[in-house]
């Protein structure tokens, strides 16, 4: 190394900056080794500012700095003030910086400057940094309050030392001698890194002493626990609310130290801790917290209502009437006329239905005190925010297949008000039978529900192109089919969907397991073929959905109702078609729900 003419530190890790901010270990390890110009006070505006450069040596206890003059006027100038003791402290400009919470993780430094450390008294962070969680590219000067020192880094050798006084720290003359024993200790120093008691013997006595009392309240609560069998689980007192006059029952500075001391030997403070004979240390950690803001939900998947509540068609009145006139029949067709005959009306049939509303609603409390307790996230818009989500739920499940309940349950969303594409007419929804042998293996049952939906095709009359609504199981089978050479027919859902002449495949949760009767013959579903463009909602003004909240006073009761009286029903001829297969020829069928037909 070149001689130079004092050293230093730069910036020191750990160090808690008087706004609250600590430089980590390594936050500047990039620069080790660099060279980087010293000058005056982080003035960078004129040439005669810089007064030589530095040298910098990244260690464990933080960045350290050898520093050189140049022959410049304002070099040698500063020379003489640093070797006459006037200045003591070091500072540094470093951008490129990057925090999370209180924490400096990294940056680079730029420059290190002579400062007037009267100035600037202890350590702190003159900067820019942005004090949001995660700050980047930003810029600081960083002041560490440590002392220079001349002539006695650890690198330096014993001839390279004049013989002349050089200055202590803080400005005391020193001799070569007690210069190089100075060095010794600092280089002895830096070769490790500080021990849990080196970091306790830096408290003032003061903060010692509050350090034993809270210790020595835990002691305490631990003992009273013990001493009264079950005890009061919850700690009595707060530990910083410290009266030396009413605590006599605190550890001694020397039971404290110890247990400080040995923290090395033990492994952890805890350990240590525990060793001489207090329990409970966990006191002393802070509680575990949660990982996510609110409480996650236990639930299904959702996609697919979010798909059904968009694609139906919405109208805002609620009964729906639907004519029709049906011209299939062969008295509907035009005829061929002969002299002397008479000539035939046309004759065909008109086919109309009415579907009505029906109020579909969700309700919930909770207790006003929870309410208030509950300060880590907004139960009440978590309620809200719950309810509409199975609320959404129900009526998307009343559209495909229905609510499941049973005809005589209260709380059953009828079937005349909401109607199940599953279950509807056969005017409007294709039923297509999968017949199967009883032997027949998963292959064989997936590869002949594609060739019924596929052949039920043309029998539908709704809009465009329409989706598929499929259950999970059914899905799987088809995308593990294989050809003759075992290579995997549809390799993703869309080439499955091309197949199948539908522009999409969802796969719905609720439809798992169901099956129905229809003419004694029992049916398992396996999916669901319709544009949903061709389902009707309707819902009149002030019909639509709606939340409301009341407070009970007899029970301090906070109550909330979310509800919508809507109509719903495909309003297009054939615009669906169901896949159903026999409940002894398909798997899942046992179990399943029943639906009368």
């Amino acid at each position: 190394m070149e001689p130079y003419d004092f050293s230093g530190w730069a910036t020191r890790n750990n160090l808690r900056c008087s706004d609250g901010r600590t430089i980590l270990k390594d936050a500047f390890k990039g620069n080790d080794g660099q060279k980087v110009p010293l000058v005056w006070n982080h003035q960078h505006n004129e040439p005669f500012n810089v007064l030589g450069h530095a040298l910098l040596e990244n260690r464990d206890s933080g960045v350290y700095a050898y520093c050189i003059f140049n022959g410049t006027e304002s070099g040698q100038n500063a020379k003489l003030i640093v070797e006459h003791g006037d200045v003591l402290s070091l500072s540094i400009y470093a951008n490129q910086l990057k925090q999370q919470g209180g924490n400096v993780f990294h940056g680079s430094i730029r420059e290190v400057s002579l400062v007037l450390a009267g100035a600037n008294p202890g350590a702190f962070i003159d900067s820019v940094l942005s004090h949001g969680e995660e700050a980047s590219e930003e810029e600081a000067i960083i002041y560490t309050g440590e002392n220079i020192a001349l002539y006695h880094a650890d690198d330096k050798k014993q001839e390279d030392i004049p013989n002349q006084n050089t200055l202590e720290g803080d400005g005391t003359m020193i001799g070569k001698e007690e210069a190089l024993a100075h060095a010794e200790v600092e280089s002895r120093k830096d070769e490790s890194e500080e021990t849990v008691a080196d970091v306790f013997n830096t408290l003032t006595e003061k903060q010692k002493t509050v350090v034993y009392a809270m210790i020595g309240q835990i002691a305490e609560e631990v003992s009273g626990e013990d001493e009264e069998g079950e005890g009061d689980k919850n700690m009595k007192h707060n530990i910083f609310d410290y009266d030396q006059e009413d605590n006599k029952d605190y550890l001694s500075h020397a039971d404290t130290e110890a247990i400080f001391a040995d923290v090395k030997r033990y492994g952890s403070l805890r350990d240590s801790v525990a060793a001489h004979g207090i329990e409970k240390i966990d006191y002393l950690f802070p509680d575990a917290q949660n990982v996510t803001n609110t409480p996650q939900l236990i639930q299904r998947d959702m996609d697919w209502v979010r798909r059904v509540m968009n694609d139906v068609h919405k109208t805002p009145f609620s009964r729906i009437k639907s004519i029709f006139a049906d011209l299939t029949e062969d008295e509907a067709r035009a005829k061929g006329y002969i002299k002397g005959k008479a000539k035939k009306e046309e004759v065909f049939s008109l086919l109309k239905r009415t579907t009505t509303p029906q109020t579909i609603y969700k309700k919930q409390k909770i207790d006003r005190d929870d309410v208030i307790d509950i300060t880590d996230f907004d139960v009440v818009a978590w309620i809200k925010s719950e309810m509409r989500t199975m609320l959404d739920e129900e009526i998307a499940r009343a559209i495909l297949v229905g609510d499941g309940r049973l005809s005589s349950s209260d709380d059953k969303i009828k079937e005349d008000n909401v109607r199940p594409i599953w279950t509807d007419a056969e005017l409007y929804t294709i039923k297509a039978l999968i017949e199967l042998p009883a032997t027949a293996t998963t292959d064989q049952k997936a590869k002949q529900f594609i060739r019924t939906a596929v052949k039920a095709r043309k029998n539908y009359k709704g809009s465009g192109s329409p989706t598929l609504y499929i259950t999970e199981d059914v899905l799987t089978d088809c995308l593990l089919l294989e050809d003759l050479n075992q290579r995997v027919i549809y390799d993703t859902v869309d080439k499955l969907a091309t197949a199948l002449r539908v522009r999409e495949i969802i796969a719905v949760p609720v439809m798992e397991n169901l099956s129905r009767t229809v003419d004694g013959k029992t049916t398992n579903l396996m999916g669901i073929i319709v544009n949903l463009t061709d389902y009707n909602i309707g819902a009149d003004k002030g019909g639509a959905i709606n939340m409301f909240d009341d407070f009970d006073i007899d029970y301090n009761a906070l109550k909330y109702l979310i509800e919508t009286r809507c109509s719903g029903a495909l309003i297009k001829p054939y615009s669906a078609i169901v896949l159903e297969a026999t409940a002894s020829e398909t798997t899942g069928g046992e179990g399943g729900e029943e639906v009368s037909g």
